[in-house]
């Protein structure tokens, strides 16, 4: 039924295969920044947590009789560790960010982009009503133009903490600019949160900023606190908006009671042990800038490569020698890169001889 576009898909060097690697490999490419997913007391903790209730999963959506105390303990732990009035918990990253750009643009209003913004709320933005328009990627000028140069009745901008494919990280410029115009502002932290700031909650907590009633974040469990699902903060009243308008947490069964009692877990870890990991972090950005010239704000490294064969190859070649990275192309980036997580779970030792093995093949 679809084997032409199959054959496309592989003509182009652009088909994709699901693999279960063997543990032994050294992993350089998932988004397990500070090595969580392996630590077996959070896990213990979380079984332990999870055995204290009657049930251990949520039976229902999160507004019939879904919400459940292990829930709201977490909801409550990050909304005030974050300064932000309230939280509300969601399945994964994918579903909170298209609750958000599907439910919060409405008729007259304008949704703005950065290009590189994830696909869930680029797929988001083709169910509003709201114009819909994207700006250069972390050009805050062009954002500005774009606000200014349609009527609107409310503006909401979407913008990443750290962009999940170049690493990138966002231009504070763009809070400026939100404030300045009474903008809502969405940040998508799946990728800043655990691995930047004094405290390691993201971006708001590096640039020193005291959330606002027009910022909204969106943070993820799935990535450095070592769990799946996901979490929006905002306003108490954007909460009750969503909730009564946001079709991905209406119409969903409710998070998982487990994955979120190890996020639980996985947040706390953080917060105890914040210093030691922003060292760890700050090692492992200082070799990938020393060995391969990647400039890492996060834990991302975006390698830029020639063509999609080539990083096919590149990736095969250190699969064979016992490291997985990421072989990213387009349409997921405008270019093929190798994607380069130095997670902490690995070992110096074993980063020198990744970064090594590809300085040998592109020499």
């Amino acid at each position: 039924m679809y084997q032409h576009e199959l054959q496309a898909i592989r003509k182009a060097n652009r088909y994709r295969t699901k693999t279960v690697y063997d543990e032994g490999i050294h992993d350089f490419s998932s988004n397990d920044y500070l090595g969580l997913a392996e630590n077996k007391t959070l896990f213990e903790r979380a079984v332990a947590h999870v055995s204290m209730y009657k049930t251990h999963a949520p039976k229902a959506s999160i507004l019939v009789n879904g919400y459940h105390p292990i829930h709201e303990e977490f909801e409550t732990l990050v909304a005030r560790q974050n300064g932000f009035e309230t939280a509300l918990v969601c399945g994964s990253g994918f579903l909170a960010n298209f609750s958000l750009i599907e439910a919060l643009p409405r008729k007259k209003d304008l949704l703005i982009l950065d290009e590189e913004y994830h696909a869930s709320g680029m797929v988001a933005s083709k169910t509003v009503d709201a114009e819909v328009l994207t700006f250069r990627h972390n050009d805050a000028d062009h954002l500005e133009s774009l606000i200014n140069s349609r009527p609107h009745n409310r503006v909401i901008i979407a913008v990443e903490g750290i962009y999940s494919m170049s690493g990138d990280l966002l231009n504070r410029a763009i809070f400026e600019i939100a404030d300045r115009y009474n903008a809502l502002l969405i940040v998508d932290e799946a990728h800043s949160v655990g691995v930047v700031g004094d405290h390691l909650r993201g971006v708001f907590d590096l640039f020193g900023i005291t959330p606002q009633a027009n910022h909204i974040k969106m943070g993820t469990l799935g990535k450095a606190l070592g769990s799946y699902g996901a979490y929006i903060l905002c306003s108490a009243h954007i909460a009750e908006f969503l909730n009564n308008r946001a079709k991905a947490i209406i119409y969903t069964t409710a998070p998982s009671l487990f994955d979120i009692a190890l996020g639980y877990q996985g947040f706390l870890y953080v917060m105890k042990h914040a210093h030691s990991l922003k060292e760890a972090i700050n090692v492992r950005q200082i070799l990938m800038q020393k060995r391969l010239q990647i400039t890492m704000p996060g834990l991302i490294g975006s390698y830029a490569m020639e063509d999609n064969a080539q990083t096919l190859a590149l990736q095969k070649s250190l699969l064979e020698a016992g490291f997985t990275v990421g072989a990213i192309r387009p349409p997921t980036v405008p270019a093929p890169i190798l994607r380069i997580i130095p997670r902490l779970a690995e070992s110096i030792e074993d980063l020198e001889t990744l970064c090594f093995l590809i300085e040998k093949a592109r020499a």
